[in-house]
């Protein structure tokens, strides 16, 4: 568990309201880059922030170049209110997101005594040698906090804004339920979809039209199918309810002067 200090220093006036909170997720492997490896920590990671009223407004998928990392940490963080990695913080010589983060934030990378601890503790309990290699991801930046890691020990960390998690789902997903109770939630954003058996280019007009008319909420597109049938999901998402009822009765009304069928 995390405190955000942070967050809360960029929000201490209570006469200005303060904007929805922002992310953005820094995936970080040539595997990904490769086709090897399919990700699906975006996914939840955006599904986890959505539920918070976190807007995350950019991912990246990176190789494991030491200073394409660093650059991409720095401009993420100066940028964006929280800053989630995955991948690269094991025990071979490719994992370099620890060493990056330090070097972004211009930091030591010591062996940490309580990661060490952590990782100790579960060698001795599976008759496993605490290594050289495995000891490398007891190596946090100097003054970054720890994120648990209930799966196999080995914990992530964070610095300031940034959080540094495993690239393994199960395992990043244990490090991200463990700091979501202390970051800054904002206004939650409600959706709406409306199925119909549409084309994009039947629906166009009428949609950005719409889209003028109610310019706080966003409206989109998703072509797609149901069984053999073409269909397409209009989706439109608001943090006001009203407007966005509002907006989902135009879409079924345009749907039918346009002569389509919901589905």
């Amino acid at each position: 568990m995390v405190i955000d200090t942070s967050a809360s220093s960029r929000n201490s006036s209570s006469e200005i309201p303060s904007a929805p909170p922002t992310a953005a997720v820094l995936l970080i492997g040539n595997e990904l880059l490769s086709g090897r490896t399919k990700d699906i920590n975006l996914a939840h990671i955006a599904e986890s922030m959505v539920a918070r009223g976190i807007r995350v407004l950019e991912a990246r998928v990176i190789a494991d170049i030491p200073q394409a990392i660093v650059k991409a940490v720095n401009e993420l963080r100066s940028s964006h209110d929280y800053v989630f990695t995955t991948g690269g913080i094991g025990p071979t010589h490719d994992d370099i997101t620890a060493d990056c983060v330090a070097e972004a934030f211009g930091v030591e990378l010591p062996i940490n005594p309580d990661a060490r601890e952590l990782l100790q503790a579960y060698c001795n309990e599976r008759d496993i040698e605490l290594n050289d290699d495995r000891l490398r991801m007891a190596r946090i930046p100097l003054g970054a906090s720890l994120i648990d890691n209930p799966v196999s020990a080995a914990p992530g960390f964070r610095m300031d804004n940034v959080f540094v998690m495993a690239g393994v789902p199960r395992i990043m997903q244990a490090m991200l339920a463990s700091v979501l109770p202390d970051l800054r939630t904002g206004p939650i954003v409600h959706s709406v979809s409306v199925g119909c058996d549409l084309g994009e280019g039947t629906v166009a007009s009428a949609l950005r039209a719409l889209q003028e008319a109610h310019p706080a909420v966003e409206i989109g597109s998703y072509p797609g199918k149901t069984g053999q049938m073409g269909r397409l999901s209009l989706v439109a998402r608001s943090t006001d309810e009203v407007e966005l009822n509002e907006v989902r009765e135009s879409l079924v009304q345009m749907v039918s002067e346009l002569g389509g069928q919901l589905s």
